[in-house]
């Protein structure tokens, strides 16, 4: 009897503490974000369409005509962020391309144009060239510098970064305050980040400009996140979709609070297949590939893994998915030679932190411990605040019986559960 009464005390604390985690963990409302989710990109596209067929209307009646191709580079560049589809990005870059070769005046901004492509591709070192040509030719030098800044941090040149950032300082200045904030981010100094990216919403909200607004809303939505204010990164996501009801990147960013926050994959799959109708990118199947995992589904595990890799071989994404193509051969097939092609590839394309961790980090995979350590020592600790870095920090610290090192790493990342997702932070425990 008193083995009864003790399995229904239990039970009893089990429904209880059941209900305290909802209480305590749910904060999203499908009514809130149900009507997003219905909304198609259908018509964002049909409009993008006609000021295409326009423009190429224009273009021709004279094939040299400047005045067309700069409206359809950025026509085709909107598609891409509005489909994900990486045709249209190659297209912006043709164009482009031409709109350097033949325009006489006003060349810097077409270069500038294209080293923004390049960056989208991860073209990083085409980048840097085609901005340093705008740079040189002297005129909008402050644009040339924002975007000579960007490229700095994308290739860990963070001495270059910083002098950048210092030649076009001002407090009152929207460009400034969000490349501030990617520099506090960096050197890890996230109350900063915060603060400085609340003063460029503040200003992009006095500007009534909609594409700073639901830039500003899901970059703070991002960085509420990470510092563990879920509810604000939720109501900015919103915020965001109020602006462009179908901006894939917010609905996604809900369906992370939902799959990380609230622990619901089968409500944040959803969202995710209502994306996808739509929305055309990589990162959607690695999203699902997580979420059957945590769900033990491998069925689907392997569906979606297939659909990226048969997606990735497009030669047109170029090396824009190295980092994840070098984790999952490692990870999930034990290829750690054409895992080390890669990220050795993805150092040459650059050389931050992040990208050697993943060196480091395969090597380790591999059973080249000594190696792995040497990499750590020599080029991560100390430049890095990334969570996923320190924790392939601690696996390798790990496999080299440096058991004293882990625990302070341990806490740190554990308070970064939200943000690394269950599957990971399942790792971490366990470290």
């Amino acid at each position: 009897m008193k083995l009864i009464q003790y399995i229904f005390v239990i039970m009893i604390f089990g429904i209880i503490t059941s209900c305290k985690k909802t209480e305590i963990y749910k904060i999203t409302e499908a009514k809130e974000y149900n009507e997003y989710l219905r909304l198609k990109n259908n018509i964002t596209r049909d409009n993008l369409n006609l000021r295409l067929e326009f423009w190429n209307k224009k273009l021709k009646e004279d094939s040299t005509r400047i005045v067309a191709l700069g409206p359809i580079a950025k026509v085709y560049t909107k598609l891409f962020q509005t489909t994900g589809e990486i045709e249209y990005l190659k297209k912006a870059e043709q164009t482009l391309k031409k709109s350097v070769e033949i325009a006489a005046i006003g060349k810097e901004n077409y270069l500038l144009a294209l080293a923004r492509n390049y960056i989208s591709q991860h073209m990083f070192i085409e980048a840097e060239k085609v901005a340093e040509r705008a740079l040189q030719i002297g005129v909008n030098k402050k644009q040339s510098e924002m975007v000579m800044f960007d490229i700095a941090m994308e290739l860990g040149k963070y001495t270059n970064a910083k002098k950048y950032l210092e030649s076009f300082a001002n407090q009152e200045d929207y460009n400034f305050l969000i490349r501030l904030a990617k520099w506090n981010d960096y050197k890890g100094n996230l109350d900063a980040t915060i603060r400085n990216m609340e003063k460029a919403k503040s200003i992009a909200e006095g500007s009534k400009k909609g594409e700073l607004m639901l830039w500003s809303y899901t970059n703070l939505a991002d960085y509420y996140g990470h510092a563990g204010r879920v509810k604000d990164s939720y109501d900015h996501y919103l915020k965001a979709l109020e602006i462009d009801p179908a901006n894939a990147y917010a609905k996604k960013g809900i369906a992370w609070i939902i799959y990380s926050y609230e622990y619901n994959p089968t409500e944040a799959l959803r969202i995710i297949n209502t994306i996808t109708q739509e929305y055309q990118s990589p990162d959607y199947a690695l999203f699902k590939v997580e979420i059957a995992e945590y769900q033990n589904n491998q069925e689907a595990k392997e569906k979606n893994l297939k659909n990226y890799f048969q997606t990735v071989t497009d030669t047109r994404y170029g090396d824009m998915y190295n980092s994840y193509n070098a984790m999952i051969r490692a990870e999930e097939f034990n290829d750690y030679d054409g895992a080390l092609e890669i990220a050795i590839q993805e150092i040459k394309n650059r050389p931050t932190p992040q990208s050697y961790g993943l060196l480091a980090y395969i090597l380790n995979l591999k059973g080249d411990h000594k190696k792995a350590l040497g990499i750590v020592e020599s080029h991560i600790i100390g430049k890095t605040y990334e969570p996923e870095v320190y924790y392939q920090i601690a696996q390798i610290y790990k496999t080299n019986q440096l058991i004293d090192k882990i625990a302070p790493i341990k806490k740190e990342l554990l308070s970064s559960s939200y943000e690394l997702g269950p599957l990971l932070t399942n790792k971490i425990q366990n470290l």
